[in-house]
């Protein structure tokens, strides 16, 4: 698995805990972004008891993301927040606290958000 990717991986979980609980949906998000980053089996239960202390935007490695894994860290952000089927406010809010962490114009970070939302509504059957 590469840095960046187990990165990406580490900053999402911060995203799952967005709204004070990491839920049985996020934790199957959380393993199939880690099948598809190719993570092997040490790096995946690494990353799963990482995963179980509640985490924050403070925790986001930020050096570890290009500023191209950064656009791609706020699109999975976003289809994240609509895994459990709705979007809620802390969601949303976190969204926008993830953007400036991030270091996204807020103008661009709208575009991203409201492409990815588009994106999520239409496959909510697949989260």
């Amino acid at each position: 698995m590469y840095e960046q990717d187990k990165a990406i991986v580490q900053s999402l979980v911060s995203v799952a805990w967005a709204d004070g609980a990491f839920e049985k949906k996020e934790a199957e998000m959380l393993d199939a972004l880690l099948e598809s980053f190719g993570a092997n089996e040490q790096e995946a239960a690494e990353l799963r008891q990482y995963a179980k202390e509640k985490r924050t935007l403070g925790d986001i490695p930020l050096t570890e993301l290009s500023f191209d894994d950064r656009r791609v860290l706020m699109q999975h952000a976003v289809i994240l927040s609509w895994v459990d089927g709705a979007q809620h406010d802390k969601e949303r809010q976190f969204l926008t606290e993830l953007a400036a962490t991030l270091r996204i114009p807020p103008e661009e970070a709208s575009t991203l958000i409201a492409a990815a939302n588009e994106r999520a509504k239409k496959h909510l059957d697949l989260l």
